[in-house]
């Protein structure tokens, strides 16, 4: 069967469901395209042409592009309870808009308001010890005594411990899946997911029935700590998942507070090396609450200066105001082409509205 009238949006879920397509490769197709549709009426020579992709991507584009597999999609999410959210809809989350590499679609597994709300991610080891587990429980249910969300990946340790802690309080946790949302990862967590999807939130960037790939879990980072006004490290080796999540949340203009630990252990390597960075030491809630109070003060209190600006510095600056971003999301989010936007973003840096970053990253200027 053939569906005539399959929108972007229709397309972006589509695209992110086949084998082979990630995040990157719909946006270079977005890039290319003027519009998605054009790929859906592309002729299979045609797909077979687009030198920019690989041989198995064209193959499986050219297998699943029918409205049979659209549907199925659609249905699987239904019957799962699983509501679908583009980065070309009202209510996708403007915090992940805004970071490097925005995620097209996310599946939603729960309380999608979530999304919006103020939160901190915690993380840090699966082998926690006794130590790290007593501070995880007691700092993400003194969080959300002050309905501050919990997010995290749901691995286990700190991360399952940190849910918990919310639930047992009534607070709201969103726990970011490396695979479909549809089952629990690791399956020992399967009651802790069925308790988050009931009372909190459970997404994912990849597709339903998706398998927990190992190269996921780092993908997967980038929207724990997007999703946050802060991320709390509480312990982890001098390698790990817990600090490429606090590296993203460093570029992307996040506070990282971390936990000091033994330094005889391997498992507070990892946090008494942020410390070092320059990290924030966390030894009690309040050290917490004083940064986010003032991070909230001052997005409430800080109004940008639209004078003598055009339509379209305003457009691009708006973009910007949000938290430090690439240009090509830039390019993405306002529909300017590339040439004329580099022009833009050189005017609005001597006016002194915006600077650049190393790798094409842009941010207001305070």
């Amino acid at each position: 069967m053939w569906r005539i009238n399959m929108t972007n949006r229709d397309i972006l879920i589509w695209l992110n469901s086949i084998s082979g397509i990630g995040n990157k490769t719909i946006n270079k197709l977005y890039n290319y395209f003027e519009n998605l549709t054009d790929l859906w009426n592309l002729s299979n020579n045609d797909i077979m042409k687009l030198s920019f992709l690989r041989s198995n991507v064209k193959s499986n584009i050219i297998k699943f592009k029918n409205s049979i597999y659209y549907d199925d999609i659609i249905n699987k999410a239904n019957d799962n309870n699983i509501e679908i959210i583009t980065i070309l809809d009202s209510n996708y989350p403007l915090k992940l808009k805004n970071i490097y590499d925005p995620p097209n679609v996310l599946y939603c597994k729960g309380n999608i308001e979530l999304l919006n709300k103020l939160s901190i991610a915690i993380v840090g080891s699966r082998k926690a010890t006794y130590y790290g587990k007593w501070v995880a429980e007691k700092l993400s249910k003194e969080l959300s005594e002050y309905s501050i969300c919990i997010v995290s990946g749901m691995a286990l340790g700190i991360d399952a411990i940190a849910h918990k802690g919310a639930i047992d309080k009534n607070g709201s946790t969103i726990a970011v899946l490396g695979s479909g949302v549809d089952k629990a990862y690791p399956k020992t967590n399967t009651m802790l997911y069925d308790n988050i999807c009931e009372k909190g939130l459970v997404i994912s960037e990849f597709p339903i029935g998706m398998k927990p790939v190992a190269g996921n879990f780092p993908l997967r980072n980038r929207i724990i700590s997007g999703l946050s006004s802060g991320i709390l490290v509480i312990e982890a080796k001098e390698r790990s998942g817990s600090l490429i999540t606090a590296y993203h949340a460093l570029d992307q203009g996040k506070d990282v507070f971390a936990v000091p630990g033994n330094i005889n252990s391997i498992y507070s390597k990892g946090t008494n090396l942020l410390i070092k960075d320059g990290a924030k030491i966390i030894t009690c809630l309040e050290d917490i609450l004083e940064e986010i109070i003032e991070i909230n003060s001052i997005s409430k209190e800080k109004k940008m200066n639209y004078d003598n600006l055009s339509d379209k510095e305003i457009m691009v600056l708006k973009s910007i105001e949000n938290g430090p971003i690439h240009s090509d999301m830039i390019a993405y989010n306002t529909e300017i082409n590339i040439i004329e936007l580099t022009s833009i973003l050189t005017i609005l840096e001597m006016k002194n509205k915006i600077k650049a970053l190393p790798g094409k990253i842009f941010t207001v200027v305070n």
